[in-house]
């Protein structure tokens, strides 16, 4: 299939530096998936708040992702704007908000994620009432369940269906439950959801394990590796965090840790950060400090685009899209 208008612009003018970068991981990801090999894809930072579903549930759509490693915040992010779109509220002066105007906005209900402000009462509250439902059902069944797993029954239960606000098909979790994509979400307890359920814990309403653990998500990531990584697994880390160190984590620890010494390593490795490489920082590592840490092979492709990821994102997914 010929490109697309943005892919030929991009190869046309994306040259040098950073750009250059963004058109190489973009052509070592597409040749990835032309071998055959799988892609993981990390989401870090508020890249549901900034509506990477627009482009992201296509890519799912079409099998251009086959695992998802993402904050709980992205988690949930993404149907907060399914269901309360409208009510957000952009702040393109951010940088000037006084404490006070903070304040301001706290009282209003408006949680604000650098330019834009969450609404609590019509995103977090239209959606606790449908999932405490849902987690207290399981309880009473004696079910347990990931995270991602209680969402993917919230969205396709069709009890959120009279919020929608927003094009469904632009709705990355959406398409993600309808294919049951793996996932793992890690540290999800810091997420709202997370916290919500933490006090529905400690009101003595739920129980713990009726959530499945991070050591749960870490155990079921190494089954779906060891099975999955005989035509290569690449590793899309956008963002850095704990969305990354995860997920990346469980090559060296099938192979030193399980002494699986013929598990393969990641066969791709992209990260679009604007971390700095300083100061003992992960999220700001180069790429082959991963093969000191038996995580990446010293001819793993390796991509580091240092920018800012709500813009290069899209394009690269454009790019394999062939938009």
């Amino acid at each position: 299939m010929s490109k697309g208008a943005i892919s030929q612009f991009i190869e046309k003018y994306y040259l040098h530096f950073n750009s250059a970068a963004l058109v190489d991981a973009a052509k070592d990801y597409e040749k990835q998936l032309e071998s055959g090999s799988k892609m993981l894809v990390s989401l870090a930072g508020a890249m549901s708040t900034a509506e990477l579903g627009k482009i992201f549930a296509e890519m799912i759509r079409q099998d251009k992702v086959q695992i998802v490693s993402c904050t709980g915040a992205n988690l949930e992010e993404d149907v907060m704007n399914l269901v309360a779109h409208s009510h957000y509220k952009r702040v393109p002066n951010y940088r000037d908000l006084t404490p006070k105007e903070e304040w301001e906005l706290l009282e209003k209900g408006l949680n604000r994620v650098t330019d834009t402000c969450i609404p609590e009462e019509e995103a977090f509250r239209r959606i606790q009432q449908h999932i405490v439902k849902i987690w207290k059902d399981a309880e009473e069944k004696g079910e347990r369940y990931f995270p991602h797993e209680f969402v993917y029954k919230l969205v396709l239960s069709g009890v959120l269906e009279e919020y929608y606000e927003i094009d469904l098909k632009d709705s990355w979790i959406y398409a993600a439950a309808e294919k049951n994509l793996p996932m793992v979400v890690p540290g999800w307890e810091d997420s709202t959801l997370g916290n919500i359920f933490a006090s529905y814990c400690l009101k003595g309403e739920l129980k713990p394990s009726t959530m499945k653990s991070g050591i749960e998500y870490m155990t079921f990531l190494a089954d779906w590796y060891t099975d999955n990584s005989k035509e290569g697994i690449g590793f899309f880390q956008i963002g850095g965090g704990i969305a990354g160190d995860f997920p990346i984590c469980v090559v060296p620890m099938l192979y030193q840790d399980m002494e699986r010494t013929d598990t393969p390593f990641w066969s791709y490795f992209c990260q679009i950060s604007d971390s700095t490489t300083s100061y003992g920082s992960y999220s700001g590592a180069v790429p082959n400090e991963k093969i000191t840490w038996g995580k990446l092979d010293i001819n793993t492709p390796k991509h580091i685009i240092e920018s800012d990821a709500t813009i290069v994102a899209p394009l690269i997914f454009a790019y394999l899209l062939d938009m």
